[in-house]
Parts: structure tokens; sequence; C-alpha cells
């Protein structure tokens, strides 16, 4: 369980947030919370194989995959089931990504494990949305 010192060394360090599992609907989570940390400076880039291409309306196109983005990716925040997160973790590790980040309800102890041998950090079962505010990290807009 990363401690609220970590979360938030986290949240200051990290510049570019690779979102997977991101909707195009307003009323999903996984919208909201990349909106959210849009309005917070971060760059967010959109991942979902199905929309891949589309203008997401956060500056950046939708990817298919974390392969296909092109420069350096400081967090992973994965938006989607635990039993899906292992060939995301994989992904993350191949591209260099500091961070897995698993969203709220997201848990997946054996993807995690490897993200941690690899180098990474992991944060599971948070949401940065949360975190910011909490933290007091929040950038007033």
């Amino acid at each position: 369980m990363a401690s609220d010192a970590e979360i938030k060394s986290i949240l200051t360090q990290t510049k570019t947030i690779a979102l997977v599992g991101w909707s195009a609907k307003p009323d999903r989570p996984s919208h909201r919370v990349a909106a959210f940390l849009v309005r917070q400076g971060y760059r967010v880039i959109p991942v979902n194989p199905g929309q891949a291409g589309m203008d997401s309306g956060l500056g950046e196109v939708v990817h298919a995959t974390l392969r296909d983005i092109v420069g350096p990716v400081d967090m992973v925040d994965i938006f989607r089931r635990s039993e899906e997160v292992g060939p995301v973790v994989a992904e993350a590790i191949e591209i260099g990504a500091k961070t897995i980040w698993m969203q709220l309800g997201v848990i997946n102890q054996a993807a995690a494990d490897i993200a941690i041998a690899a180098g990474l950090t992991v944060v599971m079962d948070h949401c940065p949305a949360i975190e910011i505010p909490r933290l007091g990290l929040e950038k007033r807009a």
C-alpha cells in the first residue's frame, strides 16, 4: 500500500499520464478523471483500442495501445477490470513507464509484483482525482 508521502511524490513528479480504458462518454469515470487531470496540468493520453484515432477533446488523439504513444509516459492510470491489468503492466514496462496506478476497485497483486520487480512504483485501488485534493495538490483553475 502506497503511503501518502509516496502518492504525493508520484503526483508531483508525474507530467504525462496514459489513461488506459478512457471513454468518450462524459458520464464515465475515466472521462471525468482524465478531464480533471488535464485541468490539473497533466498531459493525459487516452488509450482505448475501440476509439483509437479519434480526438479525445483533451488535446490528444486516442491511442489503441501504450506502444502507440510517442514520447515518455510517467504514469499509466488503469481503468480496466482487475483481471485485465497484467497485459497493461507488461506494456507499461515495455515503454518505460515509471508508475502503474490502478483505479478504485482495481486490484491485481500479481501484476503489481511484476511491475515492482521491473522497478515501477505501484498504486492500487486509488484515484488520482481523489488523492490530488485530499493531499492539497489541487491547482485552482
